[in-house]
């Protein structure tokens, strides 16, 4: 019987070498989610602008935001953004504005190495506290969050006008 070999998982500081991998996972991201309840909407006003690689960059060199990329044994496999911003009373809340990681290197701790980077992050910036989306449904995601202590504190509600929209009403765009 072999010894299972340990995996080096880390999740460190993004840099311009990483930013194919970044805007190809968050494109990977928009695409697992678009077709999800509430995916359709989100996938159109919550994301990241497009093209990814441009607003990564930009991410890269803005001191209000914050990119780490996910690796196990050096590869990319995983992503996290974060971004401060100002409330009405002059606090600061974080927001995790990006979380990903490759459904081949789910469950092995990538993510919790992900939104522990984001979480010290903000502690670090001196938020009040830290919002992040789950879509309607995405069990998955809201256990995760609220194994970190995340709650629940809005909920949004829509309504669809119109005929629904179909999964091929408006394509995902490329990465680039």
């Amino acid at each position: 019987m072999e010894e299972a070999v340990p995996m080096e998982i880390e999740a460190v500081p993004a840099s311009g070498e990483y930013l194919d991998a970044l805007a190809a996972m968050a494109q990977e991201a928009v695409a697992e989610q678009a077709d999800a309840r509430g995916g359709w909407v989100w996938s159109r006003r919550e994301v990241r602008e497009k093209p990814f690689s441009e607003s990564l960059r930009a991410a890269l060199d803005d001191p209000d935001q914050a990119v780490w990329v996910g690796l196990i044994d050096g590869t990319p496999v995983g992503y996290a953004a974060a971004a401060v911003e100002s409330l009405q009373s002059g606090d600061w809340l974080g927001r995790v504005t990006d979380l990903y990681v490759t459904t081949g290197a789910r469950d092995v701790g990538v993510g919790e190495e992900l939104i522990g980077e984001v979480l010290r992050w903000c502690e670090l910036r001196d938020c009040v506290g830290v919002d992040s989306l789950a879509l309607p449904g995405n069990r998955a995601t809201k256990n995760f969050f609220e194994t970190f202590g995340f709650t629940a504190r809005l909920l949004v509600l829509h309504r669809r006008l119109g005929p629904a929209p179909g999964p091929s009403s408006e394509p995902v765009t490329s990465p680039q």
